[in-house]
């Protein structure tokens, strides 16, 4: 308990799914959250009140969009007084389907919220860190397996995902140059129980995990804990891959 106690957490997608999760563990650990969803509008309220309005704030939020990252962390700092943690977790699917049949407008949808929307949740956030913890914190971005090897019928995706994992390499080592103490790390889910897993897929998909069941939120959210907290201090431009050993 209290691994996170006094520390205040952004977290995109943070009202359902692995960023529930991630919220839910990061209250556990004493944490405050400010949470965010661009159209779960009443689970963000759903959440808040679950948690107490003084442990967490819903902020509506689209990753996509410079202005919304301002308006986010200066109500995280309005709130709470500080920016310790950004858990970019917010991201999308998009359509599946071979790549000459996807279309640019597709493509770019899921370019803009899963690479674009963790470029600039780093950006903001060093900033607020910068402004609020004289430049300590962590990033934790969540990426994919699918950033680690290619799914074939879902090409945007992929590419998001490995464009994240570069991302956070190339920030990690740009703000250690810089004598920054801002930790940048990937979490690399596997198939974990949410809403993305395809229906009527559950099954066959279990069949390709070692362990043999998926993993839950919860999962990602621990490790999660591990990389907000003070523990992690050495752990930096690093890829942790949570998958049930299916890359093993």
């Amino acid at each position: 308990m209290d691994r996170l106690k006094d520390k205040v957490a952004i977290i995109t997608g943070g009202v359902a799914g692995i960023g529930l999760g991630i919220a839910e563990c990061y209250i556990r650990e004493g944490a405050k959250v400010v949470i965010t969803a661009n159209h779960n509008v009443e689970g963000g309220k759903k959440a808040v009140e679950k948690f107490g309005d003084d442990k967490a704030l819903f902020v509506q939020q689209n990753v996509a969009d410079e202005k919304s990252w301002q308006e986010t962390t200066q109500k995280a700092i309005e709130k709470f007084g500080r920016v310790d943690i950004v858990v970019n977790n917010a991201g999308i699917g998009g359509v599946n389907g071979p790549l000459d049949d996807l279309s640019l407008e597709d493509w770019q949808n899921v370019i803009d919220v899963n690479l674009t929307g963790t470029f600039l949740g780093e950006k903001y956030g060093i900033k607020a860190m910068k402004q609020t913890t004289n430049g300590k914190g962590s990033i934790i971005n969540i990426s994919s397996v699918a950033g680690l090897v290619g799914l074939p019928l879902s090409p945007a995706y992929s590419a998001s995902k490995g464009g994240s994992r570069l991302l956070t390499h190339a920030t990690a080592l740009s703000l250690a140059q810089q004598k920054l103490d801002i930790r940048v790390n990937n979490v690399h889910p596997g198939w974990i129980a949410t809403d993305i897993v395809p229906k009527g897929y559950e099954e066959a998909l279990t069949k390709t995990i070692p362990v043999g069941h998926m993993g839950e939120p919860v999962d990602i959210g621990e490790i999660c804990v591990y990389l907000g907290s003070d523990e992690s201090k050495f752990a930096n431009g690093a890829d942790f891959v949570i998958d049930g050993a299916q890359r093993a």
